[in-house]
Parts: structure tokens; C-alpha cells; sequence
């Protein structure tokens, strides 16, 4: 007769070790991110600090109307996904074709040169990032204006900085130039396990260098790649708050403004707190439907995903 499995009990204390190790993180993810989501019941109230939660005036889905009416409204949502499929399209390409590039180094030294000095800006704040990119971009002695001016590209300082229409493209540049190193080494640790029997077959075979890395590197990257693209399509709602924030000023102010700072602007320091939990719900609610969406028609095509 065959001996049935384990019950769940008994797995879970052959892996007791694994447990206690992942404990302290259970406990913070309960703590800090479902706790806090009783407050959600502030969207279908007019909440005002003072009065018990319980206590306050429940005016059902009256916020929810008022934020989709807001004139607003279409600007943020336009900009919050703009600026997110920006960065989150060129981190990961730039990603990808720095971790391809580095592993057809064969020089060990320069290759670990190049991986410090390019990763390295991960490490930085944006407090500081933010006006490191705002010193390149200046008109008073700028990096970027000083090198264009020389070249004889252009005649003045151009205020980058003040450009409405150049905004997102700061933003996804200032973010490539943070992100393209950190985000190489999960790229590489996949090349790296990839049989070099297949390198060897191919170039028995006669395939070039960039043969090798379309048929052979690319593919072996796909399933990484899926997986990655498929947890990025659900932060794209709150991506870059940091960063956005620090970059913004008055002059770009239609092309910057995303929904965190919109609940902050709009919400937070109005004292409208219950429409700043409205739109963290529709916010939240985007970033769910994007993710199962996402992870459907990967499944759909047949390729790697997270359920």
C-alpha cells in the first residue's frame, strides 16, 4: 500500500528553520501594508480628524465621482503612465543590452571596472540624484549645455528643466542612468547559468557573436524577462514618487504631475483626506487589474509567468 505524503503540519516542521527565518518578514508585510487598509473605509466617508472613525458622515461612492469628474484627473492618469512605461521600457532595454554587452568582455578587469562605476549610481538618493541631474541640465554651467555650446549644436543655453514636453524624457533618462547597472546583474546571473556547450556547439557550427546572442543568450533571458516585466506592469502606478517629486517645478507642472502627488497636492494638503485614500483605491486597483492582466496574456502566449 502506498504511504501517503506528508500532512501539511509535518512539512511545515521539517522546514521550521526556512519559517523562522521568513517570520520577521510576514509580520511586517501584515503590519505595514494590510493593517493599514481598514482606513480604506475613509473613501466612503467625509472624514474628519477629531470625530471617532466610526462617527463620521458616510456619503458612499460620492468621492469616487468626484474623482473621476476632477478636471485633472485624465492629466495624471496620462502622465503617472507615461512616465512609467518610459522608464520602465528603456531600464529594462538599456539593462538587457548593458548585461549583453559585459558578458562579450573578455577583458576580467575593465568588465569589473565598468560594472562598479555603472551600478554604483543605484546607491545614491534622489535627493542627491535629483540635483545632480538638475546641475548636468543647467543653463549656468551645465555639463549638457557646456558640450552641446562647444560642439556648436546650439547657439544658447537651452533651460532643459523648463521644457514641459521634455519632462518624461528626463525622467526616463535620469532613471536609466540610476537603475541600467543594478538592474544588468539580474540579466547576467541568468547569462552566467547558461551550458556553454550551447556557445560551443554554435560557433562549431560556424555562428557569429551576435548569432550567438540571438539564438542563444536572448531566449535563455526570455522567461527572466517575462516574469520582471510582469511585476513591473504592476508598480507602474507607483512608480518614481522620489524622483518625479524632486525633478518637478512649477514650469512642467502639467507633465509631472502623478497621482502620488496628486493625492499629496490634492488630497493630503487640502485636508481632503478622504479623497486622497479615493484615489490611493483607484490607484491600487489599477496596479491589480495591470498585473493579473499582464500575467493572463503571458499565459495566453505560453511564456513564464507568476501564477
Amino acid at each position: 500500500m502506498k504511504k501517503s505524503g506528508d500532512t501539511f503540519w509535518q512539512k511545515l516542521w521539517k522546514q521550521k528553520a526556512l519559517v523562522l527565518m521568513s517570520l520577521p518578514f510576514i509580520i511586517y508585510v501584515i503590519i505595514f501594508k494590510y493593517v493599514p487598509l481598514w482606513g480604506w473605509l475613509m473613501a466612503f466617508q467625509n472624514y474628519w480628524p477629531g470625530n471617532s472613525f466610526f462617527n463620521q458622515t458616510w456619503v458612499g461612492l460620492e468621492n469616487f465621482r468626484l474623482l473621476l469628474t476632477d478636471p485633472v484627473f485624465f492629466e495624471v492618469l496620462r502622465n503617472t503612465l507615461a512616465m512609467s512605461l518610459i522608464k520602465l521600457l528603456s531600464g529594462m532595454f538599456f539593462s538587457i543590452l548593458l548585461a549583453l554587452v559585459l558578458n562579450e568582455v573578455r577583458f576580467a578587469k575593465f568588465k569589473k571596472i565598468t560594472q562598479t562605476i555603472s551600478y554604483l549610481p543605484h546607491f545614491i538618493s534622489w535627493v542627491v540624484g535629483a540635483n545632480l541631474v538638475m546641475n548636468a541640465l543647467s543653463t549656468d554651467g551645465g555639463i549638457v549645455n557646456d558640450v552641446l555650446l562647444n560642439l556648436g549644436i546650439i547657439d544658447s543655453p537651452i533651460m532643459f528643466m523648463g521644457i514641459p514636453k521634455l519632462f518624461w524624457w528626463i525622467v526616463g533618462a535620469s532613471h536609466v542612468w540610476k537603475t541600467v547597472g543594478f538592474g544588468a546583474i539580474l540579466y547576467l546571473a541568468s547569462i552566467v547559468s547558461i551550458s556553454p556547450s550551447l556557445y560551443e556547439a554554435a560557433v562549431i557550427d560556424g555562428a557569429s557573436r551576435l548569432q550567438r546572442i540571438r539564438y542563444i543568450t536572448l531566449p535563455a533571458l526570455k522567461p527572466v524577462i517575462i516574469i520582471l516585466l510582469i511585476i513591473n506592469v504592476g508598480r507602474l502606478m507607483n512608480m518614481g514618487f522620489q524622483q518625479i517629486y524632486l525633478l518637478s517645478n512649477g514650469r512642467v507642472i502639467e507633465y509631472s504631475r502623478i497621482f502620488r502627488i496628486f493625492e499629496l497636492d490634492y488630497g493630503l494638503k487640502m485636508m481632503r483626506y478622504s479623497f486622497a485614500t479615493t484615489a490611493g483605491i483607484f490607484r491600487s486597483l489599477v496596479s491589480i487589474v495591470l498585473v493579473f492582466s499582464a500575467n493572463q496574456i503571458a499565459k495566453m502566449m505560453g511564456e513564464e509567468r507568476l501564477i
